[in-house]
């Protein structure tokens, strides 16, 4: 085998290598996303420079997020509005949304119909299905760069500890 041939066959097997792996990671630009809240108020990750922004994907069908929404609504109640924002991300339409949230509340700004926004920021497998755990959660600092990311249960000290490294420079 030449030495052409060599090289070839090494950079596909490091390039099919990282096909699972994070396409998002931590110190990487945040991927822009606009939608629209449950009350039709427009949101645009965009016009959120400047705040710390806590993005929280989810679903109602999700036990874990059920779970983790009350302990989520006290990360949020720690913060002033005026310097971090909360959204919660769902794929899932706003009358599924509307429905659930009647009976549990979530102090979030919910964002419905996130599809797009998943496929943004969910990673991909090696077959290049999305890869995204419910809830998966970022933390995007003041100019708009991930700062923390992690998913599954009881991420909340994890999650105050990122604010809180971010508010304070």
């Amino acid at each position: 085998m030449n030495r052409t041939t060599l090289t070839i066959i090494l950079t596909l097997i490091l390039s099919l290598s990282t096909l699972g792996q994070s396409s998002i990671k931590v110190g990487s630009p945040a991927p822009e996303f606009s939608g629209k809240l449950l009350d039709g108020t427009p949101l645009d990750l965009n016009q959120l420079k400047g705040k710390v922004v806590v993005m929280a994907f989810w679903s109602t069908r999700c036990a874990i997020c059920h779970h983790e929404r009350p302990k989520m609504n006290q990360v949020s109640d720690r913060y002033d509005a005026g310097k971090v924002a909360f959204i919660a991300l769902s794929m899932e339409n706003e009358e599924k949304i509307t429905g659930y949230l009647k009976s549990n509340p979530f102090k979030f700004q919910v964002v419905p119909d996130s599809f797009a926004t998943v496929l943004k920021y969910a990673d991909r497998d090696r077959n290049g299905n999305l890869d995204m755990g419910f809830p998966s959660y970022f933390v995007v600092d003041q100019n708009g760069t991930i700062r923390y990311r992690s998913s599954g249960y009881d991420k909340t000290k994890a999650l105050n500890d990122a604010i809180d490294r971010l508010i304070t420079k």
